[in-house]
């Protein structure tokens, strides 16, 4: 007899074997019908998957509603294109054809060069395969016989990685539908019919294993959706983050350059773009000091010893600079985090529980080697600058001092405009190994970041396991921009592991004169400068605020007559610490305007015979048009208002 528990605690028995499906068909045919996969025992399977006989499992149905729905359904389109694929040109060989954020992309070996050109003719072949709604069927084979079936169909490729890359399986699964067959672990949606609406979007080059000494590849990109109507959104989306792409604005705007000559994923900051930054670190530094933490600096480098003590230098050596021999045998290390630094500073003299909570914040640069293909601009980069800082407090302290730290990230993003956001926090899988510490320190960790995050009504709070830091669980705050994309921003991290024993071996004298071991906080409101500039670039569509506007105020001239009083107002513009500069050149107004509007200044001051005469300036807002004449005093002391309150003016507010 077989028991089978749903996700609302009903059980089902059964005494025949019976697959997913036919639990779905037990509850309701409508369910059947939209069934796209199981989840058995936690795991994800396809929807005809046979149950165990007896015994007692969980099982929930996987419709189109469920968080998992969609990525199968896009892995399912990705075999449809590659099927499309071999039918419209030969000698095509298979690589691999994974999901990934908003779509999917297949990686093929072939003579022809596939371009956009080729993207209608390959999407009426998938609408065509759609409309055969062929089935997805699973087969499971001996790892001996699947190489052999590789190799007969002439998919060297397949062939060679279930030799080398999964050489210890006993057995593989193939998905087939028709004649195309395919090496996958699945799960995949029933039939053909049940893919959405799907596009084309881009094809590039990429490597076999993502390895450039081999052979090169052809990867197409697509996505897809169960309807049409959220093809369009996403597809809109898209157009309107081209329009708002921070590396073509920050070219336009002169915010700042990546050069070759300097280096991949190293950023110069521009005039203009070092004004938002040093804003940002202003705004963000005052914070600091109102909230008790303590500023300090550290090297950019260190000896290898400090990061393998910490932890970072064997997780994550594959995204490191390679060590620096300065004597030989004792290499240095381009640092990839500030926290060792910092717990070197704590641990410089005995502390006492009087001193605690000691918060220690640096705008600190770090360095790791991103790989080529993942730099982005500001967004993914190979030197950053982290709005970093570090908690050492008591036990008894962590739940105030993590919900202080939820409540100034909450603060920061409401500044910037930053309305909607989600938190999520990472936990530790308890089935893998990367994570540092023993399971009931995780535990107590785990359940205090909880509370701490129900008690404060955090929005949309989920749970994700397997996503913690390797030292600790966190809190992450991905927020939404104005047009509905999502960036994962501020984060906040408790750590019992790297004041313990085994690493730092951090300890306080309490109140009862012993030692005690503190616990850590880690906590970045920003990030880092560059990934947050580059977000604020595309929220704000490089229209930024005034506050953070570089040039604030641009005064113009109607004509070169009135240059020495316009001068006279941009002086005084500039003495109350107003960013301003002066077109006194010998062009027409209205061009001039253009011009301002088209570099998004905030305001235009207009001077003529009129204001001249009457001491006044024409204000011309950016977003709301004229403003009219009004003195000098009143108009600094709008902006100054504006400024202070740190507003943020959109056309439709």
């Amino acid at each position: 007899m077989l028991q089978v528990t749903l996700p609302d605690g009903k059980i089902l028995e059964f005494n025949k074997p019976v697959r997913a499906i036919n639990v779905a068909e037990e509850i309701g045919s409508g369910l059947a019908k939209a069934t796209i996969a199981a989840k058995i025992n936690g795991q994800l399977q396809d929807a005809d998957t046979f149950l165990p006989e007896d015994g007692k499992i969980s099982l929930e149905i996987i419709t189109k509603n469920s968080s998992e729905a969609l990525d199968i359904m896009r892995h399912s389109a990705a075999h449809l294109m590659a099927r499309a694929v071999m039918r419209l040109f030969p000698n095509v060989q298979l690589a691999f054809g994974p999901t990934v954020e908003n779509g999917f992309y297949y990686d093929f070996a072939l003579e022809y060069p596939l371009s956009e050109s080729d993207f209608p003719k390959i999407e009426k072949e998938m609408e065509k395969l759609i409309k055969e709604d062929e089935v997805y069927e699973r087969l499971e084979l001996p790892r001996e016989e699947a190489i052999k079936v590789l190799k007969d169909m002439g998919q060297t490729l397949k062939a060679e990685h279930l030799e080398e890359g999964l050489a210890e399986e006993e057995t593989v699964s193939f998905y087939r539908q028709g004649e195309f067959l395919d090496l996958c672990r699945g799960p995949h949606v029933p039939r053909a019919k049940m893919i959405g609406a799907f596009k084309l979007m881009s094809v590039a080059g990429a490597y076999w294993k993502a390895d450039a000494n081999n052979q090169q590849l052809q990867r197409l990109y697509a996505t897809a959706f169960f309807d049409k109507k959220e093809l369009k959104t996403y597809l809109t989306q898209l157009e309107e983050a081209k329009k708002r792409d921070h590396r073509v604005l920050g070219k336009q705007l002169e915010l700042f350059a990546i050069d070759q000559r300097v280096g991949s994923g190293l950023i110069l900051w521009l005039p203009k773009g070092a004004i938002i930054r040093r804003q940002l670190e202003n705004f963000l530094y005052d914070e600091l000091i109102r909230r008790g933490y303590q500023v300090i600096y550290s090297p950019v480098v260190g000896r290898v010893g400090l990061y393998m003590t910490s932890g970072h230098y064997p997780y994550y050596a594959d995204s490191q600079f390679p060590p620096i021999e300065v004597d030989k045998g004792d290499p240095y290390l381009l640092r990839p985090m500030n926290c060792p630094h910092h717990v070197i500073m704590y641990a410089q003299r005995p502390r006492s529980y009087r001193e605690l909570p000691l918060r220690l914040a640096e705008f600190g640069n770090v360095y790791r080697f991103e790989q080529s293909g993942e730099l982005n601009g500001l967004t993914r980069v190979r030197g950053f600058t982290q709005d970093d800082a570090h908690i050492f407090c008591t036990e008894e302290q962590v739940k105030d001092e993590f919900r202080n730290c939820l409540d100034m990230t909450q603060f920061v993003l409401k500044i910037l405009g930053f309305q909607d956001y989600r938190v999520r926090l990472g936990f530790r899988d308890p089935d893998s190994d990367k994570y540092v510490g023993d399971a009931a320190t995780w535990d107590k960790a785990e359940r205090a970041l909880e509370e701490v995050c129900q008690e404060l009504n955090l929005p949309n709070l989920t749970i994700t396991r397997g996503e913690a830091a390797f030292y600790g669980p966190k809190a992450d705050f991905v927020v939404s921009d104005c047009i509905g994309r999502e960036w994962q921003l501020g984060t906040v991290q408790l750590d019992y592991n790297l004041p313990s024993e085994n690493r730092f071996n951090l300890t306080y004298i309490g109140p009862d004169n012993l030692p005690h071991r503190p616990v850590m906080i880690h906590r970045a409101p920003f990030g880092s400068f560059e990934r947050f500039t580059g977000i604020l670039i595309e929220h704000f569509a490089g229209a930024f605020p005034l506050w953070l506007a570089p040039e604030q105020v641009r005064i113009l001239v109607v004509s070169q007559k009135y240059e020495e009083y316009a001068k006279s107002v941009e002086q005084k513009l500039r003495d109350t610490g107003i960013r301003v500069t002066g077109d006194y050149r010998p062009e027409k107004i209205g061009a001039k305007i253009r011009e301002a509007q088209l570099q998004l200044i905030p305001y235009m001051f207009i001077i003529g015979q009129r204001e001249e005469e009457q001491q006044t300036v024409s204000v011309r807002d950016r977003i709301s048009g004229d403003l009219g004449s009004m003195s000098l005093e009143t108009a600094i002391q709008k902006l100054q208002l504006e400024i202070k309150e740190k507003v943020i003016r959109r056309k439709d507010t």
